[in-house]
């Protein structure tokens, strides 16, 4: 394979697959082995050859929890296409305007779904397995070469494409199976899309690494899940919060056996301490890795090591061995440690910008430096603390507080499963906190008063709401600006909340 040849992310991986590689559907059965999965991928590439497709054309590439999806996605990038993962919610919502984002020639789906308004954006809309018969040859690529339009999780509804190189896939590839100790047996159970960059990273590790994935689409039975893992052998599984959340309160993870489990890995934003210390009190035998990325870091940025947990615990890590961490304050100088500033990362899987969008590319990327937008500290071991977004912090008489802080104070109340927070104006404290919050089955009426008690006598709390979910994105990352439109529970014909007005509970 020629130097140019080897620097196709796709081709490097389908190289490397080894006996114990497999793409497998837990839902339906279906297995396809190592010789079935590389002869798919490279098949598929040649039928978007025959398409009239060509390398550095754009193709959308509608993503479920299939194998079909993987080989499409995969496919694209063995040809040299650019390929645009996007969920099922992008394309009901505003595929014609992501196409003609992305400036994309084509789109795939698998067979039966429409997408009507693809003709008249001028773009084909190709159809369930593809192949072609023009030999095994990938796209010749050198590693600067676009791979890949990874669309940001949009938690504030302004999603963006950032342009994903085969360079920045091979190097954060690389760096995250060491920082997991990845081996060439290890098969993942993916729930996560790989339209989400999580999800895509778990699946290019495993196969990089010459192992396998087995894709689950039954997460709302979570011990199918969960018994899937032990039926096929699986030894990772990964997953966001919410994931984790849902296994601790509505599955029988006590009971079920996970002995083929090696790890769990564990990211898209903070797990409240006491979930992990639950976590790990009912599946000792399974180390957790905490991980922190960002789609403009091709995923992952720290992980923090299984054996660090205990003296680290609510810390996400150290950075991965390829990229070199700054933590700055407002004139981009460094900070001391100990104190907090914002994350800047540099390394070769930091992307190059954002697809058409130079004037935001500007404000993300600093000469190769990644302003990623956390406020963290470093401290004296190199582990980095995130103490919240340059976004997500609320100012009440002066005092700045993350919403990660106050979020983790309320996880912590017994009878709490999840909460939010936000900011809402105050008339003499500037602003207030307003909380939402999911209550555990049966303790609704416990939460507000323990609530109020667990919160600084400085902050002021405007209102706790008690909701039955927590409006989320298809990552599972919270829609913060949508809290506010969330349906209140109800109690005996009132409304769980409190506020000033509301005299059923104590004020904050």
């Amino acid at each position: 394979m020629s130097e140019s040849a080897t620097s196709n992310f796709s081709a490097r991986l389908l190289d490397r697959l080894t006996n114990s590689s497999r793409l497998a559907d837990a839902a339906t059965g279906l297995t396809l082995s190592r010789t079935q999965l590389a002869a798919c991928v490279r098949g598929f590439a040649f039928g978007l050859e025959a398409a009239g497709l060509r390398r550095g054309d754009h193709i959308l590439i509608r993503c479920g929890l299939t194998p079909a999806s993987a080989i499409a996605y995969l496919g694209a990038l063995y040809g040299g296409l650019v390929a645009v993962p996007v969920s099922d919610q992008v394309l009901a919502a505003s595929g014609e305007t992501t196409l003609r984002k992305a400036a994309a020639r084509a789109i795939w789906t698998e067979a039966g779904i429409e997408c009507d308004w693809a003709e008249r954006a001028g773009a084909r809309h190709l159809q369930g397995p593809l192949s072609g018969v023009n030999g095994s040859a990938p796209a010749s690529v050198d590693g600067d070469r676009l791979a890949a339009l990874m669309l940001t999780s949009g938690s504030t509804g302004s999603a963006k494409l950032v342009q994903v190189s085969h360079g920045n896939l091979i190097a954060n590839t690389e760096a995250t199976i060491r920082s997991q100790r990845l081996a060439s047996d290890d098969c993942a159970l993916l729930v996560l899309p790989i339209h989400y960059c999580f999800g895509a990273s778990v699946l290019h590790t495993h196969l990089y690494q010459g192992g396998g994935v087995v894709f689950d689409s039954r997460f709302m039975f979570p011990d199918k899940v969960l018994r899937a893992i032990d039926e096929y052998g699986c030894t990772t599984f990964a997953g966001v919060p919410t994931v984790f959340n849902i296994l601790l309160r509505r599955s029988n993870l006590k009971s079920i056996p996970l002995r083929s489990l090696r790890r769990f890995l564990q990211a898209g934003g903070p797990l409240a301490p006491d979930r992990i210390r639950e976590l790990r009190e009912i599946v000792p035998h399974v180390p957790l890795y905490v991980m922190y990325g960002q789609t403009e870091a091709t995923a992952r940025i720290a992980c923090l090591p299984p054996e660090r947990l205990h003296d680290k615990l609510g810390s996400v890590g150290v950075p991965l061995d390829n990229l070199i961490a700054r933590v700055v304050d407002n004139d981009a100088a460094d900070v001391p440690i100990g104190q907090s500033g914002e994350l800047w990362v540099r390394g070769p899987s930091i992307c190059s910008g954002y697809f058409g969008e130079p004037e935001q590319t500007a404000l993300k990327l600093h000469d190769g430096w990644l302003a990623t937008g956390d406020i963290v500290k470093l401290d004296r071991d190199g582990y980095l603390w995130i103490v919240g977004r340059k976004s997500e912090f609320i100012k009440m008489r002066g005092i700045r507080v993350s919403f990660a802080e106050i979020e983790a104070r309320v996880a912590a109340v017994p009878g709490v499963a999840e909460c939010a927070a936000s900011a809402v104006p105050h008339a003499e404290a500037g602003e207030a906190i307003a909380l939402y919050v999911v209550a555990e089955s049966g303790k609704d009426h416990e939460l507000l008063p323990s609530i109020r008690r667990i919160l600084p006598l400085e902050w002021i709390c405007d209102s706790v709401d008690v909701v039955n979910t927590l409006p989320r994105n298809a990552q599972g990352k919270l829609m913060r600006p949508l809290l506010a439109d969330v349906p209140r529970r109800h109690l005996g014909g009132e409304a769980a909340v409190w506020s000033p007005s509301n005299k059923r509970s104590m004020p904050c």
